[in-house]
Order: structure tokens, then C-alpha cells, then sequence
């Protein structure tokens, strides 16, 4: 029996979140009326970008998949959190979170706002295009490309990874 190699995994600093913001806000274009970050992953990239870009129309969304063991393409999401259509309808949202690995929350998210009238486009820091369930889709932003597991300074838990942190400021 072959044993799967379990990923790669980077741990990044806060230096790196930086660097990661650095590379991204670039390319992004023209002004947005409004941010959606996505939770949990979302909300620090997102409130980044809206920093940066001067967005001052903040909303977040919270989509919630079954457990793995529900057929992938067959589940149903719950919206835990969401935008009204009406403060949502006719502007141009950017729609944030972390990372992009399957696409399902940050998809979902996106097809929702422009079932309302919303006219959006997507940010990441990272895009696992390897592992996408949306082939003909990609992020209309992002920082990096990876396959890496990726563990951003938000999500370190000292006591149970044992990973230490640098300030790498």
C-alpha cells in the first residue's frame, strides 16, 4: 500500500503577511465600493487591503461546508454571516480570504454577492491552483502560488503545534 506524502508545510512570520500584501496590492485596480473578507481566514488580509486601498465599506461573510466525510461537489453550504442584497447591489466588491485551495468558500461567496447585482472580484495571499475545484476560475488577485500547507501567524497555536514564532519584524 503507498503511503501519501502529506504536504509540505510553511509557517510564515508577520514579515511575511507584509511581503505578501506588498506583492498583491499592485495589481489590484480601480476603486471598490466595498470588501468582503471571508471568516476566519479573511478578516486580517482583508482588513489590510482595506487599509491600504482606503475601503471603508467593510462587511464579512461566514460560509460553512459540511465535514469532509459529505461527497465535496454535493455539499450544500450554510451562510452562517451574510451581506444583505441591498447594501451589496450595484457595488464593486472585492471579496478577500487567505488562501484559495479548493475554491468552494471564496467561490460561494462571490456567486452569492452577484446573484444579488454585485459586481466582484477575488484577492488571496495564497492560490493552490493543484488543488482548485474550479478549473476555470482563478483568484483575481493573489500574492503567491503554492502548494504548501500554510500556517499564517494568525493561526499559530503555541501550546499544541510547538511552533515558535519569530517577530521578524
Amino acid at each position: 500500500m503507498r503511503r501519501e506524502e502529506s504536504p509540505k508545510q510553511e509557517v510564515l512570520s508577520w514579515s511575511d503577511v507584509d511581503a505578501l500584501i506588498d506583492q498583491l496590492l499592485p495589481q489590484v485596480t480601480g476603486i471598490f465600493d466595498s470588501l468582503v473578507m471571508i471568516t476566519r481566514g479573511g478578516i486580517i488580509p482583508g482588513g489590510l487591503i482595506a487599509e491600504a486601498l482606503n475601503i471603508k465599506h467593510i462587511l464579512t461573510a461566514s460560509v460553512e461546508f459540511p465535514s469532509d466525510t459529505a461527497p465535496r461537489l454535493l455539499a450544500w453550504p450554510t451562510f452562517l454571516q451574510f451581506p444583505d442584497d441591498e447594501i451589496t447591489r450595484g457595488r464593486r466588491i472585492l471579496v478577500v480570504d487567505d488562501v484559495w485551495t479548493h475554491g468552494r468558500h471564496i467561490m460561494t461567496v462571490k456567486g452569492r454577492l452577484e446573484a444579488a447585482g454585485a459586481r466582484t472580484e477575488t484577492a488571496v495571499l495564497h492560490y493552490k491552483p493543484g488543488k482548485s475545484l474550479f478549473p476555470s476560475h482563478k483568484p483575481s488577485y493573489y500574492a503567491a502560488l503554492t502548494d504548501s500547507y500554510i500556517v499564517y501567524p494568525w493561526e499559530v497555536d503555541r501550546r499544541t503545534r510547538g511552533i515558535r514564532m519569530s517577530m521578524g519584524i
